[in-house]
């Protein structure tokens, strides 16, 4: 599988994890995050179980419970790890055990898994941190595999959402930080990841393991979507509503609906046997 190259260190504003206001965010919208949000190919869920030693997983920032529950269709019995105790109740709901803490500081209690995931997650994590405590609550042969959905719409309408971010919120996050190619973003932090991963130690060089997808959007379903985005969520309500309003405009002009061309990216690396995480 291909390999993550070592990158350079990325600049703070790509580094979310320290941005906790947006990290600490999601569960104001917890029941829209969990209508509105994509699942992830089952394919890759099912690569990711195959390929431990045994079914208990540790889903890290697990959310609203949507990557839980599809482990949970491949077989596997999981345990949510969830910063938000909103998000961790709608989780409950749906079946799903949640403990409500940080990865970075929460007590395993002495339980070890076969893998270690996180759906749309671990960039909220410290790439160091998280990993080291992942490889110490990984039996050997366990997995550690965070993985997002990473959307790229047409690139006209990519252009044309991006105009109206400049146009309302000029001085803002999503204004100064979105592009037309969001897999260049992702690529930045699935190398910050595998830096992470390798710091740690524990584990063996970090595989990069991707699947591609698309999904239909009508206009309702991407406006509903779009507050559920940790940078947007910092943008008043008069400011969002304007940008509802555009991106609205811009996908009522393409036809009323797009379709989003999705590549979902892992970053899977092998808790190796004798080989203890560094202090």
């Amino acid at each position: 599988m291909p390999t993550i190259p070592p990158q350079p260190a990325p600049a703070p504003e790509e580094q979310p994890y320290k941005n906790r206001a947006v990290a600490e965010s999601f569960g104001a919208e917890a029941e829209r995050y969990e209508r509105s949000r994509p699942h992830y190919p089952q394919a890759l869920v099912e690569r990711i179980a195959a390929a431990c030693p045994g079914r208990r997983v540790l889903d890290v920032g697990c959310g609203t419970g949507i990557a839980a529950r599809q482990f949970q269709a491949a077989g596997c019995e999981v345990l949510g790890v969830e910063p938000d105790a909103r998000m961790a109740e709608l989780a409950r709901r749906a079946g799903v055990t949640v403990e409500v803490g940080k990865i970075e500081d929460w007590d395993p209690a002495g339980r070890v898994f076969d893998a270690v995931v996180a759906g749309q997650a671990w960039h909220w994590v410290d790439p160091v941190a998280g990993a080291r405590q992942a490889a110490r609550v990984l039996r050997p042969g366990g997995l550690l595999a965070p993985f997002w959905n990473v959307g790229q719409p047409p690139a006209p309408l990519a252009d044309a959402f991006q105009e109206v971010y400049r146009r309302v919120v000029p001085d803002s996050l999503v204004a100064r930080l979105a592009a037309p190619s969001a897999t260049d973003a992702y690529e930045r932090i699935t190398s910050t990841v595998g830096d992470g991963i390798r710091q740690a130690g524990g584990f063996a060089e970090p595989e990069h393991w991707r699947e591609d997808w698309q999904q239909t959007y009508s206009r309702d379903a991407w406006l509903d979507q779009l507050p559920t985005h940790g940078v947007l969520s910092q943008l008043t309500p008069g400011e969002l509503a304007q940008v509802l309003a555009g991106v609205g405009a811009v996908i009522d002009a393409a036809g009323g609906s797009f379709t989003m061309d999705y590549t979902t990216v892992a970053v899977t690396a092998v808790r190796e046997a004798g080989a203890a995480p560094r202090a």
